[in-house]
């Protein structure tokens, strides 16, 4: 099992000098032993960035498509990162493979349009068992940024179902929410939607961050918050003592017992289920 772990002191600022000594696994409230330590890891990154096209951000359209192509250009850096672009509204569509070629994801992103319902959970599982479950074991990293207002329609997996495959393909979520973006600056502040808790959920129970952006000022901000949050991981990796897959939910905690200043953040679980097994949609 690989964590990815984030590390903040109190005012939330990024801590990347520790040791393996500084850190303790538990799953299920049972100590793991440590078997690979890499801080500020190096290793290759898997990132997917699934963008919400659906009728209800027609409006904000363009400031999904700048949002998607400055995170892209601020974290395709080196030749060893990939990318892959897709769009999620009555359909699940993937628009670029995962590729390191920015003129490529460019012209991907350039073409969509705006139309139908939202499949959001539809896309994050798909891309997740697809693309991600089939690389875990490539010595890659796996990140997905979703921009979205929220707003699930017509998905036949749940925030549930989402949340499950992220954990099992070791897929960290970061979620930006459109909802208050470009010209609906009127409506910032609206964090207590369902919605809102929905994605913050999503984000959190993988590890990531959602972020409820006003103005492309401030979505910059949040997106160079995430590209530092990848480039200042620590990747811990343990075999979880028990080894049987028994299908059941077990927590995840990472914890820095010498260092009370300091939070660890990593997914809080995953579904005990044998390596590239999927359920069907209840």
């Amino acid at each position: 099992m690989r964590l990815p772990v984030t590390v903040t002191d109190k005012n939330n600022r990024l801590v990347v000098d520790l040791k393996e000594i500084d850190f303790e696994i538990v799953e299920d409230k049972t100590p793991q032993a440590i078997v690979s330590f890499q801080p500020q890891s190096n290793l290759p990154l898997d990132l997917a960035v699934l963008m919400d096209t659906s009728t209800s951000v027609k409006p904000k359209l363009k400031f999904e498509k700048d949002a998607a192509l400055t995170f892209l250009e601020t974290m395709l850096k080196s030749s060893q990162d990939r990318a892959l672009f897709a769009t999620f509204d009555s359909l699940v569509e993937l628009h670029q493979d995962f590729t390191d070629r920015l003129d490529l994801l460019t012209q991907a992103i350039d073409k969509v349009r705006a139309q139908g319902s939202t499949r959001m959970y539809d896309a994050i599982y798909s891309i997740c068992e697809e693309k991600m479950m089939a690389r875990s074991s490539l010595g890659r990293r796996h990140a997905m940024v979703v921009i979205t207002d929220g707003e699930d329609t017509e998905s036949e997996r749940d925030l549930k179902d989402a949340i499950d495959i992220a954990q099992r393909s070791e897929t960290t979520l970061y979620v930006i929410s459109t909802e208050s973006g470009g010209f609906f600056g009127a409506q910032l502040g609206l964090v207590d939607r369902k919605e809102d808790k929905d994605l913050r959920r999503l984000a959190e129970e993988t590890g990531g961050r959602a972020f409820f952006t006003a103005d492309m000022a401030e979505l910059g901000k949040s997106l160079d918050g995430i590209a530092r949050e990848l480039r200042s991981q620590y990747l811990i990796a343990y075999e979880p003592a028990n080894g049987n897959y028994d299908g059941k939910y077990r927590q995840v905690e990472v914890k820095l017992p010498k260092r009370k200043d300091l939070r660890a953040r990593t997914k809080k679980g995953y579904t005990a289920v044998p390596p590239r097994a999927t359920s069907e949609p209840q």
